[in-house]
């Protein structure tokens, strides 16, 4: 009967019933190692260990730029404005020039955007420095001359995401806001072993990691660690693992799979044909101003426009200056070609030499007769500024020319 009882059970005892094998004092130290040692993935056991190395390998290995020499805020968010889409090397120079021409919220504020555009020339994406001329004349007007350091305060103003908003916070107030630029988001989808291409569904998820780890105190120095470490050594191509200072806690690396996170984002570029006309009056020279929103918005540039399928260069010229200045030219030979990449473009610019037939009516665009030499005062993006150098280049050797003959 008894074992009938048994067998008729509607289900088996449970393992629990059994008592348990007791734990010796090796086997608890051993645990305790385990859950202490670094682990590959950011788990939460190896975040300690993770951080420990990252600073340590970031005061040892960071380069000495002008921006980590201070905890200034305005300087500090000049510096990640400029940082956006474009190296640390090619900033130095302009960050430099800026502050002996701007040291100053309220220097900024005072000037004119023309000449903060000027400031920036040949920096790229210029809307940066409209946003940040803005930005200025925003909180000066509110007689506030410093950058905010609140975040709901400091994203209200032009131009400030998150990510800006973070690494100000963050490295010049010691407040604790990760930063997720394109550098950071590499590195930890590395760590974590997280496929696919940057998107917002991923961003959700790295914010989440990374705010795992980090640090409740010195978030600005884990935040450049974390930056420095991913344009040194965590490349998009071609990663130093080797000398990777979280080499152990890296999923990806574990796996061998650090070539192939993240996705590379294939992007298509369009190729772009402008032709523009020089159009001179005895030692002047007509050039005009983009509209104040777009591409290159407040710039100045000579008169002329995009190529139409189908189209000559001279057709097209011919075109585009009776759309503009609804006058008559002859044009003249072809002076130079310019060709430019911009991020998703590659505009190939041809110059022509132009004869004005009938006088211009200006309609649009601010065209204006600029001697060669005031041009200086005047901000052209990088294919227009090629065009006066060239001229300059050809005025002076005129110059050498009537001295010495």
């Amino acid at each position: 009967m008894q074992n009938s009882n048994i067998c008729s059970a509607s289900k088996p005892p449970s393992w629990t019933n059994f008592p348990r094998r007791p734990r010796t004092g090796s086997r608890r130290r051993r645990n305790r190692k385990k859950r202490t040692e670094s682990k590959p993935g950011l788990q939460s056991g190896s975040n300690a260990a993770l951080k420990k190395e990252l600073i340590r390998w970031y005061k040892g290995h960071h380069r000495e730029l002008p921006w980590r020499k201070t905890k200034d805020p305005y300087k500090i968010w000049i510096s990640e404005v400029m940082l956006q889409q474009t190296t640390a090397s090619a900033v130095v120079p302009y960050y430099e020039k800026w502050l002996d021409l701007f040291p100053d919220m309220k220097a900024l504020s005072q000037s004119s955007q023309q000449e903060v555009l000027k400031a920036w020339e040949g920096l790229g994406y210029y809307q940066r420095a409209i946003n940040l001329h803005q930005a200025a004349r925003t909180m000066c007007r509110k007689n506030v001359c410093t950058i905010p350091d609140k975040y709901e305060d400091l994203i209200a103003l032009p131009g400030v995401g998150p990510y800006i908003a973070a690494a100000v916070l963050s490295i010049a107030y010691g407040q604790p806001y990760p930063v997720l630029d394109a550098n950071v988001r590499r590195v930890v989808m590395r760590l974590a072993g997280i496929h696919g291409q940057f998107s917002r569904r991923t961003d959700k998820i790295l914010f989440g990691r990374i705010k795992a780890i980090f640090p409740a105190r010195n978030g600005g120095d884990f935040n450049q660690a974390m930056m420095e470490l991913g344009a040194l050594v965590c490349k998009p191509r071609n990663p130093a693992c080797l000398l990777c200072p979280v080499q152990r806690s890296c999923l990806a690396f574990q796996r061998g799979e650090q070539e192939v996170i993240p996705t590379p984002r294939k992007r298509s570029c369009q190729k772009i044909e402008t032709v523009v006309g020089v159009i001179r009056d005895g030692r002047r020279y007509l050039i005009q101003k983009r509209p104040p929103q777009g591409l290159l918005a407040g710039l100045w540039e000579f008169p002329g426009g995009k190529r139409e399928k189908g189209e000559t260069l001279r057709a097209a010229l011919h075109r585009e200056l009776r759309e503009e200045l609804t006058a008559e030219v002859k044009i003249g030979r072809r002076l130079l070609t310019v060709r430019h990449a911009y991020t998703r473009f590659l505009v190939t610019l041809f110059a022509f030499e132009c004869e004005l037939i009938s006088r211009p009516k200006f309609r649009k665009g601010s065209p204006r007769w600029v001697f060669l030499k005031a041009m200086k005062r005047y901000p052209f993006p990088s294919g227009s500024a090629r065009i006066v150098r060239f001229l300059e280049d050809t005025e002076s050797r005129r110059e050498r020319s009537r001295l010495t003959g």
